[in-house]
């Protein structure tokens, strides 16, 4: 399976990376790539719990347009943001 995840960088200067297909998959390294290790052994474990727990392994993202700052924005959580 591959997943989307997001990483960023919090205010203490750790790197968190999140799965948002997979609700609460989250997890955090010293830097990107530390995070990003640490979200793959995270992806694992929470699709063990949610499959044990009879839990669907994900859910869905969709796409959604908003206004912001008077010029169109298009949100995809798979993909980031993107303004045209």
């Amino acid at each position: 399976m591959k997943f989307f995840i997001a990483v960023f960088q919090g205010e203490d200067g750790m790197f968190i990376a999140e799965c948002p297909p997979i609700p609460g998959c989250m997890s955090q390294g010293k830097t990107e790539q530390e995070a990003e290790k640490n979200i793959q052994e995270a992806i694992k474990e929470c699709l063990n719990v949610r499959a044990e727990k009879g839990m669907p392994l994900t859910v869905a993202i969709r796409q959604v347009e908003f206004m912001y700052n008077a010029c169109c924005t298009t949100l995809n959580a798979a993909e980031g943001c993107e303004e045209f």
